[in-house]
């Protein structure tokens, strides 16, 4: 039986494939560049900066760039070191996706190697403040059925945690973000 490679389809992928990585000190100024494209403001762009300084809250290891096809940088997701009561945890935030690669992948890319990096590092627990809509298909759950609360008003089902590690018990208390957050 002979094989007619004319009568096979390959069908081209609806989203185009992100390589992620650790973002190196060369990406700095386009990381900022996504930050400030992807909101309103320069505010996000201006907390990763900020957050780059302070030492005790800087993860190294866990600022993650998507890379486009043509090697720009498309997305960005920071995971730095906040705390709940008295125990060390991590807060994703920001995550940013440029405007011509927005709904396309990038952004879920990214945000899963720095969950896996976190994951890696031996962080047992993330938070975001974030669409309810957007971050449960990471697996995040609304802080508060863990006792987590924020200091300042936010809807229960935006303030969010995904445990990491399920040794062990989750700290229930109100979260501390590091100064930069301003909060």
């Amino acid at each position: 039986m002979s094989h007619d490679d004319s009568t096979h389809t390959v069908l081209p992928s609806p989203l185009p494939r992100w390589r992620t990585r650790p973002e190196t000190g060369a990406d700095r100024a386009s990381v900022h560049a996504v930050n400030a494209a992807a909101f309103e403001t320069s505010a996000e762009a201006d907390l990763v900066d900020a957050l780059r300084t302070d030492l005790d809250a800087w993860l190294p290891g866990l600022s993650y760039v998507a890379e486009a096809p043509d090697g720009s940088i498309a997305a960005y997701a920071l995971i730095t070191r906040c705390r709940v009561g008295d125990a060390p945890a991590a807060a994703l935030a920001p995550v940013a996706v440029a405007p011509e690669h927005q709904r396309r992948g990038a952004g879920q890319a990214v945000v899963r190697a720095v969950l896996d990096a976190a994951r890696l590092a031996g962080e047992p627990l993330v938070l975001v403040l974030g669409h309810p809509e957007y971050y449960p298909r990471f697996g995040f759950v609304p802080a508060s059925r863990y006792g987590i609360r924020a200091s300042f008003d936010v809807p229960d089902e935006a303030m969010m945690a995904l445990r990491l590690d399920a040794r062990g018990e989750v700290p229930p208390g109100t979260i501390t973000y590091p100064p930069a957050f301003g909060v």
